[in-house]
């Protein structure tokens, strides 16, 4: 139950009551009215994203209070920046980010799922039907569904020979993505830096060890994957050498400038005399700072705070180039990647805590000459960055998320390395196997499972409809093929191959992946049907 905040107020005998704010303008909504109005707005939010499912899907382009525009077809970049105010739409939203945060791919998928459901949970309702009667049965559906999707999954082992694979595996879930036009050259990016942080025998990816960088300028093709760190910034002077041979680096937190007097104290300079001698003891300063960096055996160093143009001059004529202003995460990936220890005073820098690369050098790009300082070859190659590249900041920022998704079900595959096949395909065999579950049961719930099973078409439904074909007669053939062939590989031909056979065709998803988009659509459906009492402003309900 959603309550507005109101004020306590006291009658002349001290009962207390509550005013609730606007009133006049507020209506309550219980039973099945208030369950009506939830599966409205959660339908009209996965209608928006059904459009964008599938390798045919349509793009969204989005516009931010502040003017910004994003073009994109993932379910949970698109969900984020919708301005929802309906409590069940927001509900939605986490439910995208939850699918987003655990595989990282499928969450237009789980949205569109979810709404399914509830279209049946509907009508159901109009039925007769108790809302828990209707939770309780899909519930026990999506544990019928689940267990059938163990069934026919396929194992599929992961190690440094099945590249191949996961190449396949990462250009599915890339099919639908902006990067369409170059999706090989991105998965095999993907499958490389996760095969470069992967460690396979405790089947884990550290995630922290991999970068994604983007930078506006010249073609899609141009990404690449450095095996080592990318940082957006160049040397501090511009006649500091652009590249470095086993490099020893100096990863200081600590900023290049003489002690300051404590803020309670003052310095009081009135002569000449007492000026040079600041000046002097500040230069020696400067200098003592540089020379226990060069003593301690580094060639270049890496500070996290700036410094000025003099300790700039100082450290250009004592040999020792330097990069400025590097962010904190990026501080931390470098000690990573290069075995060195973050420093946090000058005195504390001992040799021992160095890193080691064998080379640094500035890219430059473009006819704007913007330049990013490469890390490569370190001690621990593990550390990875991939550097997206782009015509313009919509595109680049699209390739990034991507990339991610493709990351992500590529390290889902490391930790659970079964498989199942997509366009529709895995969905399909579910609903036949549910709606034959149901023909088992001689209770109500029987209802539940043919609503669940007919739920689970949505997606086959949608991706036929998203490609321009007849979606029923498209359904239809491909559920009479499974039957009859007992094949659980025929999907839909989304691209027009000839084929329906997602197998033979490499359309493949993980196994977690779906299984996970079932239990959270499910999860969320549940909890809805159990909400029947909410107020709320009557113009919100939309």
């Amino acid at each position: 139950m959603a309550l507005f905040p109101g004020t306590v107020a006291f009658d002349e005998y001290g009962r207390p009551f509550i005013i609730l704010r606007d009133q006049d303008r507020q209506k309550r909504l219980t039973g099945i009215d208030a369950l009506k109005s939830h599966i409205s707005a959660a339908r009209q939010i996965a209608s928006i994203l059904r459009t964008s499912l599938g390798p045919r899907g349509l793009d969204k382009l989005m516009v931010s209070p502040d003017g910004d525009v994003t073009v994109t077809n993932d379910g949970a970049t698109i969900l984020k920046l919708m301005d929802v105010d309906h409590q069940i739409g927001k509900l939605l939203v986490q439910l995208a980010q939850s699918q987003d945060d655990e595989i990282g791919d499928g969450t237009t998928g789980v949205v569109v799922l979810a709404g399914a459901l509830l279209e049946q949970a509907s009508i159901l309702l109009d039925k007769g039907i108790h809302p828990i009667r209707v939770a309780d049965g899909f519930e026990m559906a999506a544990a019928t569904a689940l267990a059938h999707l163990d069934s026919i999954s396929e194992a599929f082992p992961v190690n440094k020979d099945t590249r191949e694979h996961l190449i396949k595996v990462a250009m599915t879930t890339l099919g639908s993505k902006v990067v369409v036009k170059c999706h090989r050259q991105m998965a095999e990016i993907a499958v490389d830096a996760i095969l470069s942080v992967a460690d396979l025998e405790k089947r884990d990816v550290n995630f922290e060890l991999i970068k994604v960088e983007g930078k506006v300028g010249g073609r899609m093709e141009d990404s690449m994957l450095v095996k080592g760190v990318v940082i957006d910034k160049t040397m501090s002077h511009p006649q500091m050498p652009k590249t470095l041979r086993d490099v020893k680096l100096a990863i200081l937190t600590c900023p290049f400038e003489p002690p300051k007097p404590k803020t309670k104290h003052k310095l009081h300079v009135g002569s000449v005399e007492e000026y040079r001698e600041l000046r002097s003891y500040e230069h020696e300063k400067f200098l003592e700072m540089v020379r226990r960096v060069k003593d301690a055996g580094a060639t270049l160093a890496i500070c996290q705070w700036g410094f000025d143009d003099e300790a700039n001059h100082l450290l250009l004529s004592e040999g020792l180039p330097a990069v400025r202003w590097v962010g904190g995460p990026e501080m931390e990936l470098i000690a990573i990647a290069t075995g060195g220890r973050i420093v946090p005073r000058f005195e504390e820098l001992t040799p021992d805590k160095l890193g080691s690369c064998g080379l640094v050098r500035e890219l430059t790009f473009g006819t704007s000459k913007e330049e990013m300082l490469v890390i490569e070859e370190c001690s621990n190659s593990r550390a990875v960055t991939l550097l997206m590249r782009g015509g313009n900041r919509m595109i680049v920022d699209e390739a990034k998320r991507s990339v991610h998704d493709a990351l992500c079900i590529v390290r889902s595959l490391v930790t659970d390395s079964r498989v199942v096949y997509g366009g529709g395909a895995a969905e399909v065999s579910c609903s036949l196997s549910v709606a034959r579950a149901a023909d088992k049961l001689a209770s109500l719930d029987q209802y539940a499972y043919r609503a669940f099973a007919d739920a689970l078409e949505a997606i086959p439904l949608a991706l036929a409809e998203n490609s321009g074909l007849s979606p029923i007669d498209t359904l239809s053939e491909v559920k009479s093929r499974q039957v009859a062939e007992n094949n659980h590989n025929l999907g839909i031909d989304c691209m027009g191959t000839g084929s329906n056979d997602m197998k033979a065709m490499n359309v493949i998803e993980s196994l977690h992946s779906k299984k996970q988009q079932i239990s959270l659509a499910t999860q969320l459906v549940k909890m809805i049907l159990k909400i029947d009492d909410v107020r709320s402003p009557a113009d919100s309900i939309d």
